[in-house]
């Protein structure tokens, strides 16, 4: 079992950023990649950035150039950084782990694929 507490959102202006952050607990080492995601108003839940265990990241066209993803491992903690911010970035970001990483021990812990979500954090850009 992992679990995800996010903070950091908030209202601000047009132009503007702010700083997500999400703390993992419980089977982190068993972690492969952590993710933000987001869902706006009658939306689908969209993939805003991921960054994988072996240090791969990516980013959806959207916040390319605006939006930054960084892991600090040894706090078990995943960021987001968002500048540059637009109306259309309003939405719940949610912070997801998947388990498990390419490890013995952790395939045999969790045979298959696991998410794991955290609560989610409203961000919300005034035009």
């Amino acid at each position: 079992q992992v679990q995800l507490v996010e903070s950091g959102g908030g209202l601000v202006q047009t132009g503007g950023s702010l700083r997500l952050s999400c703390a993992a607990s419980g089977d982190t080492d068993c972690i492969s990649g952590m993710a933000w995601y987001r869902q706006a108003p009658g939306t689908e839940r969209e993939l805003v950035a991921r960054h994988s265990s072996e240090g791969v990241i990516g980013y959806a066209d959207s916040v390319k150039g605006r939006f930054t993803i960084s892991r600090d491992s040894a706090k078990n903690t995943v960021y987001l950084q968002m500048n540059s911010l637009k109306p259309e970035d309003t939405a719940v970001y949610y912070c997801n782990a998947d388990l498990p990483r390419s490890d013995y021990f952790c395939q045999a812990q969790f045979p298959g694929r696991y998410d794991y979500w955290g609560q989610g954090t409203r961000v919300t850009v005034s035009s």
